[in-house]
């Protein structure tokens, strides 16, 4: 490969990387074309961004970049695909579900949410909440007394109708 074409791609994978705000790097080798195609399919899916890079390429378009990546350096041995999303747990949650079926990927290392995770914290990855889910989860508990409150109003105002009701009744018989 010439040096300007391995520029290039430095250059594109600098990018890539920088428009994603978590990077999961992991092992697919083994995966035969209908199990990748099968991954690849399930990434589309899921908003997750998967490219098998060069080690070496990928480390310097890292290195390129402002944030200090030196914790990943060590997983860059042997086949990586970089799988790319914005959503924090959604490559954790997809490879725990398609390693169970087919043995791969494995995680390597992962970046998620300013954060360095290793291959043994797949399943405190699987566990990271998204944005969205923990804004639903403030939502809900902001929503909560607020119910409550209704609900009593509600359950007060109508024992009160239902109790004049009753009086009325009885004065008109």
């Amino acid at each position: 490969m010439k040096k300007e074409d391995k520029g290039a791609i430095i250059e594109q994978l600098k990018e890539v990387i920088g428009s994603y705000a978590h990077m999961y790097l992991a092992d697919t080798a083994g995966l035969n074309s209908e199990q990748t195609s099968n991954l690849r399919r399930e990434c589309f899916n899921n908003d997750i961004k998967m490219l098998v890079v060069k080690n070496t390429l990928l480390q310097k378009a890292l290195e390129a970049l402002d944030t200090d990546y030196n914790e990943l350096y060590p997983a860059l041995a042997g086949q990586t695909s970089l799988m790319l999303s914005n959503t924090g747990n959604a490559p954790a949650k997809l490879i725990k579900k398609f390693a169970k079926d087919n043995g791969k990927p494995v995680l390597k290392a992962a970046y998620v949410e300013e954060s360095f995770y290793s291959a043994s914290q797949l399943e405190d990855l699987v566990a990271i909440k998204s944005k969205n889910e923990l804004i639903g989860d403030v939502i809900a508990l902001l929503q909560s007394p607020a119910k409550n409150v209704i609900s009593g109003l509600q359950a007060a105002a109508g024992q009160k109708i239902h109790g004049e009701l009753e009086t009325l009744s009885k004065r008109g018989a």
